[in-house]
């Protein structure tokens, strides 16, 4: 790659990463073709991008970011394949998902919200994560229960009450 050619990857990289405030950096080395296949066919469909990239390139785009990615970088040995997704957990959820067959991809860091998290060990954790759309669901659900526990408890009043009518009427 000449000089020129690493700028832009660099330029390219770093504009991925204004995009998105969530990027997981895992290790896909020694994956079979298939299962590489599989896992990029995975990515796709949950609106996941994955690129494997050069680990020089990535810290130097990170470096220029205007995100603080801690020591994200430090992680960046060996090959390195970058996942930017929307939504929090999907990456996650994805790698523990292929982790159930075999031992990759391995995670080696995420930066998730101007959070990061450095090691596989998080593994479990970044894929409970709530996602935005799961939170507003839950807190709709919350504001909605005592709403309907009202509802049903003045139709419950009212069918009583027309019980009653009816009894006095006979």
């Amino acid at each position: 790659m000449t000089r020129e050619e690493k700028s832009i990857a660099i330029e390219v990289l770093t504009a991925q990463l204004a995009g998105t405030n969530i990027v997981y950096v895992s290790d896909i080395s020694g994956m079979n073709a298939e299962t590489t296949s599989n896992l990029r066919r995975a990515c796709y469909k949950a609106g996941i991008k994955l690129e494997v990239v050069k680990n020089t390139l990535l810290a130097k785009a990170m470096e220029a970011s205007a995100n603080d990615y801690g020591d994200l970088p430090s992680v960046l040995t060996g090959n390195s394949a970058i996942f930017i997704s929307d939504i929090a957990n999907a990456p996650g959820k994805i790698i523990k998902d292929f982790r159930k067959k075999s031992a990759k991809p391995v995670l080696k860091g995420a930066f998730i919200n101007s959070e990061v998290y450095i090691g596989d060990d998080q593994l479990d954790a970044l894929a409970t994560i709530k996602s935005k759309e799961e939170l507003i669901g839950e807190i709709i659900g919350l504001l909605q229960s005592p709403a309907q526990r009202v509802i049903s408890a003045l139709q419950n009043q009212f069918a009583k009450g027309e019980e009653a009518t009816e009894e006095v009427e006979a």
